[in-house]
């Protein structure tokens, strides 16, 4: 295993990796399968060294029920505002579901030029977590008048979780724990987040200045796992500038989370991205995020070959370090989610 100093500094490219061999039905060959996965995970762990994203590809998920989400959400993002506003985010209440208006979420205190839904597992009233009021659990809000968006949205979520834990065995894997090791402490029953963004098609401004749709940012749990429509925009922050992180076809960009860059004391580190919609047209995206139990202490791996805590605070993009925060990851994701809707904040929390 290479134990040198971890760094994402300087790259150029992202690399592309098939996992077909995580993501293997269980019929196949156990030595065959082993193998092949051992040789996934040294790739994945060398991206998540390196640059923090790394494409996938061979992971399995219908193109077809892809192709159908992406066709329902330009359906409704193609509605009049008073329409989308029928499942807005105060609906939602605690669960933080629901539809928001372009420039209604913020990155670093400014407004993004997007617009989106928000979603997570579906809980009914009658789930322990809804009934306790814990913030982040419970039912989502679905466009009335689009009768497939509900099942749809909800298969994609089934397949993506099923990836989630494929892709968190490789990561087990390629830090040399065992592969159950993130399911039996932290994701047997995930933190389950995910978003349809719209970006709308805009001009550059008179005075010259940068409009993002997303601006500088590292995500806040573990894994992140995006499908992007054809439109591009999408850029990762290295030490050789800003590198595009293009649309390949039949795959998904992932990358790490501040979690993962907290558990493995800065060897695996989050890095910063951005998101600018310079196409002629909308641009669809469709992050979902893989993230700890909402209740889970998110502690530093204790791993012999990693000495002591790489905390890069002066030279990430908030200034803040991952590695000092004390108390549960449900904790700390609020923080960082009533900064994201301050306005919301006040009414639910």
């Amino acid at each position: 295993m290479n134990t040198s100093q971890p760094t994402n500094d300087r790259f150029s490219h992202i690399p592309i990796i098939d996992i077909r061999s995580l993501v293997a039905e269980t019929g196949d060959s156990p030595i065959t399968t082993r193998q092949d996965r051992d040789a996934v995970a040294a790739q994945i762990g060398q991206a998540c060294r390196k640059t923090g994203f790394f494409y996938i590809v061979g992971h399995g998920v219908d193109e077809r029920l892809q192709q159908r989400l992406e066709q329902l959400s330009r359906q409704f993002f193609a509605q009049n505002l008073e329409t989308k506003l029928e499942i807005g985010m105060e609906r939602g209440g605690r669960a933080w579901r629901g539809y928001f208006p372009v420039g209604g979420e913020l990155t670093s205190g400014k407004p993004d030029l997007k617009e989106g839904i928000y979603f997570g597992a579906e809980l009914n009233e009658k789930h322990p977590l809804v009934q306790a009021g814990v913030p982040m659990h419970g039912s989502n809000l679905f466009p009335p008048n689009i009768p497939e968006f509900r099942e749809t949205v909800l298969h994609y979520l089934a397949a993506m979780t099923q990836l989630g834990h494929a892709l968190m065995t490789g990561i087990a894997l390629s830090l040399g724990l065992e592969e159950s090791y993130f399911c039996d402490r932290y994701t047997a029953h995930p933190l389950i987040l995910f978003r349809i963004f719209n970006y709308p098609c805009t001009s550059v401004p008179n005075n010259g200045e940068q409009q993002w749709g997303v601006g500088e940012h590292t995500d806040y749990g573990l894994l992140t796992i995006l499908k992007q429509d054809d439109s591009g925009g999408l850029q990762v922050k290295s030490n050789l500038g800003w590198i595009d992180a293009p649309p390949v076809p039949g795959s998904f960009v992932c990358n790490i989370g501040d979690m993962l860059d907290r558990l493995t004391g800065g060897w695996y580190r989050s890095t910063p991205h951005r998101v600018r919609n310079l196409s002629q047209s909308d641009r669809l995206s469709f992050p979902f995020f893989f993230d700890p139990n909402f209740k889970a202490q998110v502690r530093a791996i204790e791993l012999d070959w990693v000495k002591g805590i790489h905390d890069d605070k002066s030279e990430r993009w908030d200034r803040a370090s991952v590695h000092e925060f004390r108390g549960t990851y449900g904790d700390y994701v609020l923080s960082k989610v009533s900064k994201v809707f301050p306005q919301l904040r006040q009414a639910v929390l």
